[in-house]
């Protein structure tokens, strides 16, 4: 039993160094990689609700469906005194083909939890839930709420861009489009940025009760960072994040050595 425990503790280490090797070595077409994070501030407009935010991609990759992965996550959590609202959300890319392989989601509300646990699998255009649910996809690279805003941001995202794509893994919240409207300079805890602003609507009807629109600010640059990300749900309101402070990997960082 000893002996077989140690050749999986083995297995498992080995496949984790090729993996985070095969992430390190890859050409850096994306403008994000593994270890990078953003900070915000969030603001509820209704409820007059504050609180913090996080996106980032986890140090480590892992294997999902034999792939090498980026580990996206995005966290919340707002509120008035004791009211408090959180959100955990996570998604495990594939940067090569960006495509999402598993999708994994936490809601707590003052009179509601949820909880979301995708598989997807790219190879045969399918995907499986946890509660049960299964159905087909419509692409062989599916994305899922968080990988679509990285997905976001590895387009060129020209002035007159407006576009619609098949990308969500659930053939019923399609097609979601993407329109630049703008361009603003925004000034932040983090600093001063020249951004892209980006119209995102999506199909959530759990959410927005129909279509709902996201406006993103990216700055305008190759790293493409989300500076401000504004939401508008019917309960809620207006969601605003405003980055307060952020890490940018490098290649010199101990994740991609």
């Amino acid at each position: 039993m000893m002996i077989v425990r140690s050749c999986r503790f083995l297995l498992f280490a080995v496949a984790g160094l090729a993996a985070r090797a095969s992430l390190a070595q890859s050409p850096p077409s994306a403008p994000f990689q593994l270890g990078e994070r953003f900070e915000y501030a969030v603001h509820v407009a209704r409820m007059g609700a504050s609180g913090r935010g996080a996106m980032w991609i986890e140090d480590l990759p892992a294997i999902v469906h034999g792939s090498p992965t980026l580990v996206l996550r995005f966290e919340t959590a707002a509120g008035v005194g004791p009211v408090r609202g959180s959100d955990r959300t996570a998604s495990w890319l594939d940067p090569d083909r960006m495509a999402s392989l598993r999708f994994v989601k936490h809601e707590h509300h003052l009179l509601s939890t949820r909880d979301d646990s995708v598989e997807m699998f790219a190879d045969t255009r399918r995907w499986s839930a946890a509660d049960g649910t299964a159905g087909d996809s419509p692409t062989d690279a599916p994305l899922d709420e968080l990988s679509f805003i990285y997905y976001l941001r590895t387009l060129p995202l020209a002035d007159d861009t407006a576009r619609a794509y098949i990308r969500h893994f659930d053939a019923e919240r399609n097609p979601a489009t993407i329109r630049v409207v703008g361009r603003d300079s925004l000034r932040t805890e983090a600093g001063e940025f020249a951004t892209i602003v980006v119209e995102l609507r999506v199909k959530d009807p759990r959410h927005y009760r129909g279509d709902g629109v996201i406006r993103i600010n990216l700055s305008d640059d190759s790293r493409r960072i989300p500076v401000r990300i504004e939401s508008r749900m019917p309960v809620f309101g207006s969601t605003v994040l405003t980055l307060r402070s952020y890490v940018m990997a490098t290649a010199a960082s101990p994740a991609q050595r």
